[in-house]
Parts: C-alpha cells; sequence; structure tokens
C-alpha cells in the first residue's frame, strides 16, 4: 500500500483488508479506455451512492425527529448531491489520487464536480465490499456528519450563496462574485474566499473546500447586507444604509 493509500484510510477510518479496492474506486473509466485490461469504479460508485444515501436517511431520521418527511427529504437533498459530496471529496484530495486517462486529466477532470463526487461514492462503496453496512456507514457518516449540520441549520435547506444571490436581487444589485486561494500542501489544503457586491468586499470564509469557504463568505456577506438594510438609490446608484426604526 502507498502512504496516499494510508492516509486515505486514516480519513476513511477504516483499515482495508483488500487494498486493491481503493486502487479500483480511484479509476475512472477515461483511464480503461486508454488501459484496456483494467477495471473502473463505476460499480463501486453505484453501490456508493446507495450506501451514501441510506447513511445520510438513517441518521437524519435519527436525530431529526421533530422533521416532518418532506422536511427529511429537503436536508438529504441538500447533502446527497454532486456540489455537496465532490466538496468533501476535494477535502479529501481524491482529484490528486484519480486514476484518469490523459485527456480527461488535461481537461481538468481532476477538478470536476462529478467525477469527484462519483469517486467519493466508490471509495464508500470499496469500504462496504471491504468491510460492511456498519463501517460503510461509519466512514460516510464521519465525512458528511458537518454537512449535514450546517444543512440543518438552513431554513429549507437553502444555501447561503443562494441566499445572498437572492438578497442582491431584491435589492437590485448584482449578482454576487467571488474570489478564491488556496493554501497548504496538497494532502492537507485549506481555502479562503471573499465575497464581493459590485466590486466592494462584504464578507470573508474560509473552509477545508472551496465550497466551505465560498458558504463562510455568502454568509458572512448575507449578515451585513441584511444588517445595513442596504439599497440602492436611484440618484446615487449607491449603497444607503436604512435606519432602524427602533433605534
Amino acid at each position: 500500500m502507498t502512504p496516499e493509500f494510508q492516509k486515505l484510510a486514516a480519513q476513511l477510518h477504516h483499515q482495508f483488508s483488500n487494498w486493491s479496492l481503493v486502487e479500483l474506486a480511484l479509476t475512472h473509466r477515461s483511464f480503461i479506455a486508454e488501459n484496456p485490461g483494467h477495471d473502473s469504479n463505476e460499480r463501486l460508485e453505484f453501490l456508493g451512492d446507495s450506501v451514501v444515501g441510506l447513511a445520510v436517511t438513517s441518521y437524519s431520521y435519527d436525530n431529526y425527529g421533530d422533521l416532518p418527511e418532506g422536511e427529511l427529504a429537503k436536508l438529504r437533498a441538500s447533502v446527497v448531491n454532486t456540489s455537496s459530496l465532490a466538496s468533501v471529496a476535494e477535502s479529501m484530495n481524491l482529484g490528486a489520487m484519480l486514476r484518469l486517462g490523459k485527456g480527461e486529466d488535461s481537461s481538468g477532470g481532476r477538478e470536476k464536480e462529478s467525477i469527484l463526487a462519483d469517486v467519493f461514492e466508490a471509495i464508500i462503496g470499496a469500504v462496504f465490499v471491504d468491510g460492511g453496512w456498519e463501517p460503510a456507514r461509519d466512514s460516510a457518516l464521519f465525512l458528511l456528519e458537518e454537512t449535514i449540520l450546517e444543512s440543518s441549520r438552513r431554513p429549507g435547506g437553502e444555501d447561503f450563496k443562494t441566499r445572498l444571490q437572492e438578497l442582491t436581487s431584491v435589492l437590485n444589485l448584482p449578482a454576487p462574485t467571488y474570489r478564491l486561494a488556496a493554501t497548504g500542501p496538497d494532502h492537507d489544503r485549506r481555502f479562503s474566499a471573499v465575497a464581493f457586491v459590485e466590486g466592494e468586499n462584504f464578507g470573508e470564509g474560509r473552509g477545508t473546500s472551496k465550497k466551505r469557504a465560498e458558504q463562510a463568505a455568502a454568509e458572512a456577506a448575507w449578515q451585513v447586507l441584511s444588517a445595513r438594510g442596504a439599497q440602492r438609490t436611484p440618484a446615487t446608484n449607491a449603497f444607503e444604509v436604512t435606519e432602524d426604526s427602533n433605534g
């Protein structure tokens, strides 16, 4: 086994008996097209998709007894989706470990959300094949619990990037933009983001993935805009602060 595989096992909190499953989970179909005789991770991804879905569903059912079925479904959908799973895969540095074909690699395949989400599901599928339901469930929840908790605190499962964009629309402002920066080695990347509205810095955030950093920046910006009661005046096309009627 390689040091990278050992780090991955530590992230999963699972010690593999069959390490070839890890290599298989990291093998994209584009690699197979250029290297016949190997198998791709598609079957493991198919399996892992169901394991992740059931793990999140079971966790939500057990921990959010006050939520009706519709809200539980929204919570699950806010966690089990391409963007969220890709964000977790990114924080695990799975993109750098992927076996890709040269064409896919050169076209930025290691950063594509669809590929990252699939490889995350394949890795969980590999844990299931290697150790069964409980280790696979525990691995999935260890990696996704923070995302579940974040989503449970959002009204209707909305994310702050969506809420900020809706707020700027209501205030007749252009859509927010984000600037990202990354620091640290590949196996321990940290991201920072700045949310801009009309070129002005309204919020900053940090996280272990691009998505989490942008979400944190969007939340900070949303809070600033909401607290200000910012509006665009027709005469100056600029922000004005609305005074609180109670203050």
